[in-house]
């Protein structure tokens, strides 16, 4: 029987229907899908050390021989309880085992076995916790790498090894296909796909895995480039809705702020006004540190866009974000005589269906929103410019959604996360770039101290000082509930930093929901405190934040749900809990949500992380300020990534904003470099991806993104 990628996995020996079943929640259906669904770490266990040589709490490999015989006991629970003695050397660890009685038979005294697991250390001695046991034989090598799947109910690391090896043995040579053509492969200096399938499955060593995981990285970058690059070429192609330069000039808008622009937003003011009385549509990225004025460079261009006769929509990633910009925008464009509208998903039915009416009939000139601006029965009547607000949480995919809303709108993009300006522009390939480099005047700097547990009583003397005096507090952890596994899932650190935990010993995690109730019950019964977080409904998380802003909260304690978007000038202090858990670019932005008012404000970075690298970043949170330097630091710091998670199960988050399974925009830097030089080459000399050397290409790329080159403007 001849197997291929398209082929269903039942076709591979113990996998049954059931078992396909399970593989189905994970996405994988059949043998493409299965080979791609790579290892989200690796088990070094070829790194033996000995037990004196071994560090406490962390997971490693371990030689040991049997030396008494196992003996089982029930324990409370219903549960089971195995123990013996293993040695290596001159020391030896109890060998502990919970509900998995069977090892009786399997651990023979003087034999001998290599361990998997944790090193404690008990009150008789070390005692460790294996989660594999591998018999040592003369005559049999043990594997040094061992690939650590994600997994689901039903599914185990040894049946999903073991059909991807029965996989990768059943494809012929000639099942793989080559996406990339082999100029491409070759000018960007990756391995062939079959060998690449070999060596992120069953790596012999580290290096294996890098040139196996290169060549999905550069397949995955450059169908991103061409995306980008087929959008550039295509929007230098067509014409847009040119507004009338008249109609355009901004007098009473400008007239009608409460502040004087910045020079750097005046700037930026005119490049967008350049850009829609062009003849081509506006595409262009606005980017800012924290409290610089972005969002007034959009409210121009809104004003443009509706002034001459067409339609605005600013969508948002989070309630929070859309509720908030429609507070100060609506009251300031109802001054102008701009009808504005709201839509998100917490509406009713009803209010839905009103502002959808007002929409197509051109009753609303200006309508800002969250996602649901993206369904289906929203329909304008003359959409003219499209805002995106968080660039990076939509993406070009998305941006593509609502223009196709319009006839050929206008774009502007705003990202809220600094982006140091050389990323910025393999990033936003598709976009013109401009700067908002300069702080309005009065911005209040933001004093930020490090300190540890140890000074926990000072800090709740200076919490309540602060808001005795009238002021209030944000209090941000990185979990919703008591749990190391309930860290809120947040992409917006756009630059982002992945803990490492297999190097440093954390502190155990703060939570909101208990942190909260703490404050409320014992520290401060006084004060009035709230918690909020992003499983929240919007409509609560709407009410919360209100009762925030009017004053009607003094303390509140939250995840990073209000990173972004949020302005309470009377909020002074800004407390991160955990800060050694959070990117250095999301800290920036947690310290930007204070120091918005006239008073001195503060942030306060909570760590007692003992490692080096945690030390030195939380030092240059304290040191610079410049959001664009700390972008740089948090990028050159993380450096290209470690993949292989050599002594934890625990995964790295991957990279899943751009459908990304392995590449990281921030982290392979070098090689997007490559893929968007190549990709522009390619796309100049066959636009449509047509001929048949990139048909390949073509497939992936309408399969990937569900858009083609041509279509993606």
């Amino acid at each position: 029987m001849n197997i291929d990628f398209e082929s269903p996995v039942t076709v591979l020996s113990g996998c049954g229907k059931k078992r396909a079943e399970h593989l189905k929640v994970l996405g994988i259906e059949n043998i493409g899908q299965l080979l791609r669904h790579f290892p989200r770490g690796y088990q070094n266990r070829g790194d033996v050390k000995p037990i004196d040589k071994s560090s406490v709490g962390i997971q490693g490999a371990y030689v040991l021989t049997v030396s008494s015989v196992p003996v089982s006991v029930r324990i409370p629970g219903g549960r089971t309880l195995t123990k013996c003695k293993g040695f290596d050397g001159d020391r030896s660890a109890t060998l502990v085992f919970f509900n998995r009685p069977y090892v009786k038979d399997i651990l023979n005294v003087g034999c001998t076995f290599r361990f998997w697991g944790k090193l404690s250390e008990g009150k008789t001695g070390f005692e460790l916790f294996p989660s594999a046991i591998e018999p040592i034989t003369d005559g049999r090598e043990l594997k040094k790498l061992i690939p650590i799947y994600p997994l689901t109910e039903g599914i185990t690391q040894s049946f999903i090894s073991g059909i991807i090896l029965n996989a990768l043995t059943s494809l012929s040579p000639g099942a793989y296909k080559e996406v990339l053509p082999e100029r491409i492969r070759k000018a960007l200096g990756v391995c062939e796909i079959s060998e690449a399938y070999k060596n992120i499955h069953t790596p012999e060593n580290a290096e294996m895995v890098e040139i196996g995981r290169n060549r999905f990285i550069a397949e995955e970058l450059f169908i991103f480039a061409c995306s980008v690059a087929g959008a550039k070429s295509g929007r230098k192609g067509i014409s847009g809705k040119k507004m009338d330069a008249a109609k355009s000039r901004l007098y009473d808008f400008v007239d009608s702020l409460p502040y004087t622009l910045t020079r750097a937003q005046s700037k930026v003011i005119s490049e967008i006004r350049k850009d829609m009385t062009g003849d081509h549509p506006m595409a262009r990225l606005v980017s800012g540190d924290v409290g610089s004025g972005k969002t007034v460079c959009a409210a121009a261009a809104a004003y443009i866009a509706v002034k001459n006769g067409t339609q605005c929509a600013l969508m948002a990633p989070t309630e929070i974000l859309a509720s908030q910009h429609f507070r100060e925008l609506s009251g300031f464009f109802e001054k102008l005589n701009i009808k504005c509208g709201y839509l998100s998903g917490s509406l009713t039915a009803a209010q839905k269906r009103n502002v959808c009416k007002k929409l197509e009939s051109g009753d609303i000139d200006f309508v800002i929103g969250t996602h649901a601006l993206l369904s289906e029965g929203v329909v304008f009547k003359d959409l003219g410019l499209v805002i995106t607000d968080e660039q990076h949480r939509f993406g070009v995919f998305q941006r593509a959604g609502l223009t196709e809303k319009g006839e050929r709108p206008h774009v502007l993009v705003m990202s809220a996360t600094p982006i140091p300006r050389t990323l910025a522009l393999i990033l936003c390939g598709d976009l013109d770039i401009s700067v908002v480099d300069e702080l309005p005047p009065g911005r209040q700097p933001v004093d930020t101290i490090v300190i540890g547990e140890r000074h926990r009583e000072r800090l709740n003397g200076f919490i309540k000082a602060q808001v005795e005096s009238g002021k209030q507090v944000y209090i941000v952890c990185p979990a919703v509930e008591n749990s190391e596994e309930d860290v809120e899932k947040d992409e917006s650190d756009f630059i982002r930093f992945y803990v490492e935990v297999n190097t440093e010993k954390l502190p155990k995690l703060k939570s909101a929901v208990e942190y909260e109730e703490n404050l409320r019950t014992k520290v401060f019964p006084q004060f009035k405190t709230a918690f909020i977080h992003g499983r929240m409904s919007g409509a609560e998380k709407y009410d919360i934040m209100n009762r925030f802003k009017n004053g009607d909260i003094d303390i509140l304690v939250s995840t990073t749900v209000i990173e972004v978007g949020v302005n309470v000038p009377n909020a002074t202090l800004m407390i991160v809990e955990n800060a050694e858990r959070f990117g250095l670019s999301q800290l920036h932005q947690l310290r930007g949500r204070v120091g918005r008012g006239k008073d001195k404000a503060y942030c306060i970075l909570v760590s007692d992380a003992s490692g080096e690298k945690a030390k030195e970043r939380l030092e240059i949170m304290k040191k610079v300020s410049d959001g664009y330097k700390i972008a740089k630091y948090d990028l050159e710091m993380r450096g290209p990534g470690n993949f292989i998670n050599f002594g934890s199960e625990k995964s790295f988050r991957q990279h899943g904003a751009f459908g990304f399974k392995l590449a990281g925009l921030c982290t392979d830097t070098v090689m997007l470099e490559k893929c968007f030089a190549e990709a522009e080459k390619l796309i100049a000399d066959d636009p449509g991806l047509v001929s048949e050397e990139n048909a390949l290409l073509a497939k992936a790329l309408k399969k990937t993104q569900g858009l083609t080159v041509s279509t993606i403007n």
